[in-house]
């Protein structure tokens, strides 16, 4: 059994972790609203720019259309790109974009397929780097910044463009509320056309496009790549955030639980102790 010492030790230890999850919980609470409101107001900017794509790409067939919305007719050659945070603590937030992801690679492996991986965000980088694919790592950085999502949109196209590979898909944690937070993936490449991303109802009208609409989308597609790994970081930080609150607040009440636990048992030892030394001496003076 450990001693009265190492027990006031253990419980002074277990206070001070409490203190550190405790400052996490209220530091990713403070935050968590100001990412909530980036990641919500970026939204209608994204589905708008898709409700425009698929507007135009509704004229647009044959040989003319861009290679980024019709892709190079195959696709046996794969982008994984996982973006997750750079920082940990937040229970299984970034293992489950991490899950999503490795379960698409290994379902493209056995279907044949030749996989290559990109990640954003040093945990995918962490968790992903046995897996000897990687054509890049880049950090997600403390905010979302427009300049690393265009540098992501730059390498994405720059492999497209040489012929590396023919499918991209980008894997992040979609935002949806404090608790819930769901790992999905989004084809980049092709640009795929939302369900929800409706043609934009015209009302009978006929639009004249200057230039026309495969220029327009030769200009618009690039943006959209950018715009969509932009959008999946400013979703990553609520969702990241979210969990962290949460992680750290279901560590703090665990903690409070074991120092009491522990008090407990130090309080009883310590009662024991006690005892045992007043029968000790009621003994001795017995004996005297």
């Amino acid at each position: 059994m450990a001693s009265l010492k190492e027990m006031r030790n253990r419980i002074g230890s277990v206070k001070a972790t409490q203190k550190i999850t405790k400052a996490l919980q209220m530091v990713a609470a403070a935050k968590l609203r100001r990412s909530q409101d980036a990641a919500q107001n970026a939204r209608p900017y994204a589905e708008r720019m898709a409700a425009v794509i698929a507007n135009l790409a509704a004229g647009v067939s044959g040989e003319g259309a861009p290679r980024l919305l019709v892709g190079t007719g195959s696709d046996q050659r794969h982008l994984v790109v996982v973006a997750t945070s750079d920082r940990g603590l937040a229970g299984g937030f970034n293992t489950s974009i991490v899950r999503a992801a490795r379960e698409r690679i290994n379902r493209l492996l056995a279907e044949g397929k030749d996989v290559r991986v990109l990640t954003v965000g040093r945990k995918a980088r962490d968790q992903l780097k046995r897996i000897d694919r990687s054509v890049g790592a880049f950090e997600a950085g403390g905010n979302p910044s427009l300049a690393v999502a265009e540098e992501v949109s730059a390498k994405v196209r720059e492999l497209f463009e040489a012929g590396d590979v023919d499918v991209v898909t980008l894997f992040f944690s979609k935002f949806k509320s404090v608790v819930i937070q769901t790992a999905m993936g989004v084809q980049l490449i092709p640009a795929e056309i939302q369900a929800a991303a409706q043609p934009i109802d015209l009302k009978g009208a006929v639009y004249e496009y200057e230039p026309d609409e495969e220029t327009i989308l030769e200009e618009l597609l690039p943006r959209n790549i950018t715009t969509q790994i932009f959008s999946a970081m400013l979703e990553n930080q609520a969702g990241f955030f979210a969990a962290q609150m949460t992680a750290m607040d279901n560590a703090t009440r665990n903690a409070g639980d074991m120092i009491s636990a522990l008090t407990l048992q130090y309080n009883r030892s310590r009662q024991a102790q006690i005892t045992k030394e007043l029968i000790e001496i009621i003994s001795g003076a017995e004996a005297l």
